[in-house]
């Protein structure tokens, strides 16, 4: 069946933005798209519903109601439902949880940064929309495997932090109507460039978001520790940054010299050229609930080495674990060092594994999703 999908999109920005346009593009269902731009993620998530059911109701009524109602987790679904009943009764809904507020990474300064702490713990209030409108969701899907187990792995001491009616039976009734949708991705944006760079030392690439969760002082302590081994290569560090990076990454980049080939956010074309030429690309985070760059990479042939822990383990299949996953520094060194010696082998392998990450395309995976909703759509009718 075809029908119509209102898709919410309070933070439309980056992988939000994203996901949200690829699936509408890629989607055989009639998508509209309702945004807001990607800043101030905490009032996106109070004040968001108030202005998109505002925008909605405005129009409402010269436009025919979806047959599907599609928010992502920055988002209180429930006030949304609330302020638009009178159109939206009976009209199912679906919850796209990119992230979540329970489990998401706290950084080490509790004072600093856009997860900084109130009273020196969690914000609970932001949790608390994520739940709530998990319960106003017909149903919940999570990126991956992982982040749905780790979501509700936290969720039973959550609700025992308030003070009675904790609802703890609520929680059987979520993980029964949660599932996993992969993020769709367009890689075929990505297809090699007419030429490549070719004779020079083999390249490392960072294509993660420069902020505290990924760890960019263990990625940079790694390469530092290469380069004292005199060991050639070339970095390009593209990933999307959030302000002025500190001072222990800036130390770092002017340590490594002429090494750096490209040291900002890259444009399309650029991150393009980067990815194609790159050996090799290697995380140290401590979160990841799905990995939208590292398949970037691995499309473009790069060979990727990651933790074996987080969303990791899911996204790469199972035959290729012992040749991507790593455990502890020491490993991760000595399997870069093995890229380096001998980065014609590791493209080889990057390239069968490129072959098996192919279904993420939209091309593959928008079905998966119109499959999905058309059972939620079908409810309606």
């Amino acid at each position: 069946m075809t029908g119509r999908i209102l898709l919410l999109s309070p933070y439309h920005g980056g992988s939000h933005r994203a996901w949200a346009e690829g699936y509408a593009c890629a989607s055989a269902h009639a998508i509209a798209l309702l945004t807001l731009p990607a800043h101030f993620w905490k009032w996106r998530m109070h004040g968001g519903a108030v202005t998109l059911a505002r925008q909605w109701l405005s129009q409402a009524a010269s436009q025919p109601l979806p047959d599907l109602i599609l928010a992502t987790d920055l988002f209180d679904l429930t006030t949304f439902l609330a302020l638009t009943r009178r159109h939206t009764a009976g009209i199912p809904a679906a919850l796209y949880m990119h992230e979540n507020q329970l489990t998401y990474p706290l950084p080490d300064d509790p004072a600093t940064g856009p997860m900084r702490r109130q009273l020196g713990e969690r914000d609970r209030h932001y949790a608390f929309i994520n739940y709530a409108s998990m319960l106003a969701a017909d149903r919940v899907f999570f990126n991956s495997r992982y982040h749905l187990e780790t979501f509700f792995a936290a969720l039973p001491a959550f609700l025992r932090h308030y003070p009675e009616y904790n609802e703890l039976d609520t929680i059987l009734l979520l993980r029964r109507r949660s599932a996993v949708l992969p993020v769709g991705i367009d890689l075929r944006r990505l297809e090699p460039p007419e030429t490549a760079a070719a004779g020079a030392p083999p390249l490392i690439l960072w294509n993660q978001r420069l902020e505290f969760d990924k760890r960019p002082e263990r990625f940079m302590d790694v390469l530092l520790t290469l380069a004292g081994e005199g060991l050639p290569f070339r970095v390009a560090l593209c990933g999307e940054r959030f302000g002025q990076p500190d001072a222990a990454w800036l130390a770092g980049v002017e340590a490594l010299g002429e090494r750096v080939i490209h040291n900002r956010y890259a444009n399309d074309d650029t991150y393009r050229h980067l990815l194609w030429q790159a050996a090799a690309t290697f995380s140290t985070a401590d979160h990841e609930y799905f990995g939208i760059g590292v398949l970037e990479a691995i499309y473009a042939h790069t060979f990727p080495l990651l933790p074996d822990r987080l969303s990791y383990p899911e996204i790469i299949p199972d035959a290729f674990h012992a040749d991507c996953l790593y455990h502890g520094k020491a490993d991760l060194l000595a399997r870069l060092r093995g890229v380096l010696a001998n980065p014609a082998a590791a493209r080889a392998r990057a390239t069968a594994l490129a072959s098996a990450i192919a279904g993420y395309d939209w091309a593959v995976m928008a079905p998966t999703y119109d499959r999905a909703f058309d059972g939620l759509m079908a409810q309606r009718g």
